[in-house]
């Protein structure tokens, strides 16, 4: 018998804050790890090559990173959409009530009351 890999969530609360924290820390870096990378390549796109164009356009592309880094790691992650297993206890079902019928009136004959 196999097991689940992830756990059953039995809880609706959100992720702790410290874990929240060194997501959004880890976001913010991976963003502003980009500028090294388009900074060397300007460079060598202009002295390598001699395409200034195509390096002031990379330069330019990677001037708004540091204000996109700090949006992205000040957003506050969504709430997961999860089914919380909480606890529900059994309620039996209703009977079902059964059609009432109007008893039957079954009269005499009219010769059998005068004896």
């Amino acid at each position: 018998m196999r097991r689940q890999q992830t756990p059953v969530l039995i809880t609706g609360a959100p992720i702790s804050p410290a874990e929240e924290f060194a997501a959004r820390q880890r976001r913010y870096s991976l963003i502003m790890a980009m500028r090294i990378p388009c900074l060397v390549i300007a460079g060598v796109l202009a002295l390598g090559f001699g395409w200034s164009i195509a390096a002031a356009v990379v330069v330019v592309a990677s001037v708004p990173l540091p204000w996109i880094a700090v949006l992205v790691a000040n957003d506050r992650p969504p709430r997961k959409v999860e089914k919380v297993a909480r606890y529900r206890r059994e309620v039996p079902a209703l009977p079902v009530p059964t059609p009432r019928v109007a008893p039957e009136t079954i009269d005499m004959p009219r010769e059998v009351e005068a004896r």
